[in-house]
């Protein structure tokens, strides 16, 4: 059973706002399309690796989604991550073995705006410090895309490192050993990282101060994304709508 990093999710208020900023940023944006149901639609930056950040804005109040409600009581930002399954009920059954409890798949999609419809199902954990499941039902390559789409001005190539902010850091390294096996996770000194495909997912607990700032403000999730290429830098995170985004040459 495999899986590869899919997307991170970044959460703004006004979306045309945050597209604009993004390009100002070097990125390539990509229009996404409306959700299933109207309430929300995204823009997407898709990067060389295929993995890539959704921008997800609201048309209107949801209280139901836990997007919207972060979105709504902690402001713009990091909301959730995905990992692409290569066999979804084959990935369910094997970390259910494991221990690890997660929601039967659900349907989900967005309609482009050339009208093509996109279906996929979701899969979720219980936790917020392991990421969600999203497994294609239409083609990958029409939920995202392929060629100049994923070349950037700023020269960003893929996802290096995601950091994930957590409460306990054994108790999530245990959670993550029950997604994705034991030998996907490995530890050096404190720090604990999990290895998808050519990208690293890497646990920073409660006891560094700033982590325990996002930690009150923001719960457990992603804190920060390292790129890979291009030139070194920290960008602005105004433009980025508050998710710190790093740039590794």
């Amino acid at each position: 059973m495999a899986f590869a990093l899919d997307h991170i999710v970044i959460a703004v208020n006004d979306l045309a706002r945050a597209v604009a900023d993004y390009r100002l940023l070097g990125f390539t944006v990509y229009p996404g399309g409306v959700h299933h149901g109207g309430v929300s639609h995204n823009a997407l930056v898709v990067f060389a690796d295929g993995a890539y950040f959704e921008l997800i804005a609201y048309h209107r109040p949801d209280p139901g989604n836990p997007w919207w409600t972060l979105l709504a009581e902690a402001g713009e930002g990091f909301v959730d991550f995905a990992l692409a399954p290569d066999d979804t009920q084959a990935g369910i059954a094997a970390a259910r073995a494991r221990g690890l409890s997660l929601t039967e798949p659900a349907a989900g999609g967005r309609v482009r705006p050339d009208g093509v419809r996109l279906d996929w199902q979701i899969v979720r954990p219980e936790t917020r410090d392991l990421p969600f499941w999203c497994g294609d039902v239409t083609a990958r390559d029409l939920r995202v895309p392929l060629g100049e789409h994923r070349k950037h001005a700023n020269r960003a190539e893929g996802i290096a490192v995601v950091r994930v902010d957590v409460a306990d850091i054994a108790a999530s390294a245990g959670r993550y050993r029950a997604l994705l096996g034991d030998d996907a996770v490995t530890r050096s000194g404190e720090d604990i990282r999990i290895a998808i495909g050519a990208s690293i997912i890497e646990l920073v607990g409660p006891d560094h101060g700033a982590e325990q700032g996002r930690l009150q403000t923001r719960g457990e999730g992603v804190s920060s994304i390292d790129l890979h290429g291009g030139v070194a830098a920290d960008l602005d995170i105004g433009r980025s709508h508050r998710a710190v985004l790093r740039i590794r040459a």
